[in-house]
This record gives C-alpha cells, sequence and structure tokens, in this order.
C-alpha cells in the first residue's frame, strides 16, 4: 500500500471576493492564503493551487533526476529547479515549465540532458500532468 497524502481547504464568501486557506496535513508548511485574485492577477504575497502544483512538479522532477543521475553512476552534487505553472481564466493550467541547473561532475551535458528528459517524462507529476498540459524543459549544467 503507498503512503497516502493530504491536502486541506477552506473557503469562505465567493469566487471573485472571497478568500480561502489551504493548509498540508503533515504541517510542513505554515496554512497559506488564496483569493481568485492571487490566482488570476497578482499573487500579492498568498499561493495559488497552480504554484502549488508547480513547487510539487519541481520536487517531483528533482527526485526522478537524482535517481536517475545516481543509478547512471553521477550521483548530483546539487541540482537547482523551478517549475513555472501558467493559468489562462476559462483554459486552466495551460503550460508548465521545467528548469534545471546541475552540478553533476563527470557528466557530460549531453548525457545531463538525455537524463533530464527522462525526469521529465517520467516524474509522477509528469505523468499526472500528460496529455493535459504541455510540458517543456530548459537543463545546463552548472
Amino acid at each position: 500500500m503507498g503512503l497516502e497524502s493530504t491536502g486541506r481547504a477552506h473557503w469562505e464568501g465567493d469566487l471573485a471576493s472571497g478568500t480561502g486557506t489551504v493548509a498540508l496535513e503533515t504541517g510542513a508548511a505554515p496554512v497559506m492564503s488564496v483569493t481568485w485574485k492571487a490566482r488570476t492577477e497578482d499573487h500579492g504575497g498568498l499561493t495559488s493551487p497552480e504554484e502549488l502544483i508547480a513547487a510539487a512538479h519541481a520536487s517531483c522532477f528533482s527526485m526522478a533526476l537524482a535517481g536517475g543521475l545516481t543509478r547512471a553512476g553521477h550521483p548530483p552534487a546539487s541540482l537547482d529547479t523551478s517549475a513555472t505553472a501558467t493559468f489562462v481564466v476559462g483554459e486552466g493550467i495551460t503550460t508548465m515549465v521545467l528548469t534545471v541547473v546541475g552540478d553533476v561532475p563527470g557528466m557530460s551535458e549531453e548525457d545531463f540532458l538525455a537524463a533530464a528528459e527522462g525526469a521529465k517524462e517520467n516524474c509522477p507529476v509528469s505523468k499526472a500532468l500528460k496529455g493535459n498540459v504541455a510540458v517543456s524543459l530548459e537543463a545546463s549544467l552548472a
């Protein structure tokens, strides 16, 4: 049986002027506030579902890449990954851009790019988005 992970949300009011909170069951992050304006116009210090998905994708991709590099005999010294989700009202999340810079001793740029592409295709969050969101990758060695 797999490990279950739970996030929770509470919302008050209508969509345009209402407010909500999201929380991680583990307590690993503080309760975060969300609003429609923070999702569609200006974050204003609040989060959005897209930012949370982007953070999940960046961490999932990094773990998948670290695992693949290690299995290939090149454990990374470090991987710095960002994921940027674009939300379009009426369409949803339209794109996700993964950007990674790796410090991987003894690995060629070509092999790193291939490993990064494999992680992009095979991390669980990428698989969940597949067919729904266009995911692109920018990868380089430090």
